[in-house]
């Protein structure tokens, strides 16, 4: 059973029981467990601080959505999670796993230890090597092993999600429309072996009805075990959409609301 089919060719996808009744209540009913476990994290690059003492806990399951302007840590957040800011210091538990360390120089010396603890990151834009191909590119989001390993299943699953990208398998990726090349980005990302999804501004820089289309194929993954974070500047998009809404500014988490409560947010201690 799949949902309408929404705009600009993603649509939802049934995958391994999702988008069922007995796929949703099965879901339900796994304990839930911590995925990602944030404590006091502070980054940044050069003298330049930009995150500042961060809490944050995403549980298995959950989708959250972080909402704030430019400028005001999201990105930075995500790359220090992956290990990928000038300089850092905290605690970034990651399946249980410390990967999170205090680090002055190296960005990205640790990162691809990180992926092969459950991390995938979709950076914003159109993060993309130009003279590649579509498949080439999304056989280069299965890094480790496993994902390798399964590639073609992976790759059945990307295009059920965004089928205009079949007929287009073969073509580099820099002839393609822009909504096309965000498709390609995103899709890269699901291929990993992945129990944390960072999403980075999935809508930015896209007309409003293929932003549309792209937030809808993400809601349309099945998470099972795994969690996803996104970051959007567009509030409108993940309304009653996600589990909860991180407000972040400054370079710090403001407040947070369920998407159910008509985002009262509640300042944390």
């Amino acid at each position: 059973m799949s949902a309408a089919r929404p705009p600009e060719g993603a649509h939802t996808v049934v995958a391994e029981g999702a988008g069922t009744p007995a796929g949703a209540a099965a879901a339900a009913a796994l304990p839930r467990s911590e995925v990602l476990d944030v404590k006091g994290l502070s980054a940044g690059y050069g003298p330049m601080r930009v995150l500042h003492d961060l809490d944050l806990s995403v549980q298995a399951g959950e989708r959250v959505g972080l909402v704030g302007l430019n400028g005001h840590g999201k990105s930075t957040l995500f790359y220090a999670i992956a290990g990928l800011t000038g300089w850092q210091r905290g605690s970034v538990r990651l399946n249980g796993h410390e990967v999170g360390r205090t680090r002055s120089q190296g960005p990205g010396r640790y990162t691809h230890l990180i992926v092969r603890r459950g991390l995938a990151l979709i950076p914003q834009g159109d993060e993309i090597f130009h003279g590649l191909t579509v498949e080439e590119h999304l056989d280069s989001g299965a890094f480790t092993p496993r994902a390798w390993r399964e590639r073609a299943q992976r790759k059945e699953r990307v295009l059920a999600i965004f089928p205009p990208l079949v007929k287009l398998m073969r073509m580099a990726v820099g002839r393609l429309s822009g909504g096309e090349r965000r498709m390609v980005a995103i899709g890269r990302g699901l291929m990993a072996e992945a129990s944390l999804f960072l999403v980075d501004e999935p809508s930015l820089g896209l007309a409003p009805k293929i932003g549309k289309g792209v937030m809808d194929a993400l809601m349309s993954v099945d998470l099972g075990l795994s969690a996803m974070v996104i970051a959007e500047q567009n509030l409108a998009l993940l309304e009653g959409r996600v589990d909860r809404i991180i407000g972040m500014h400054a370079g710090k988490l403001k407040g947070e609301a369920s998407a159910h409560l008509g985002f009262q947010t509640t300042r944390e201690k």
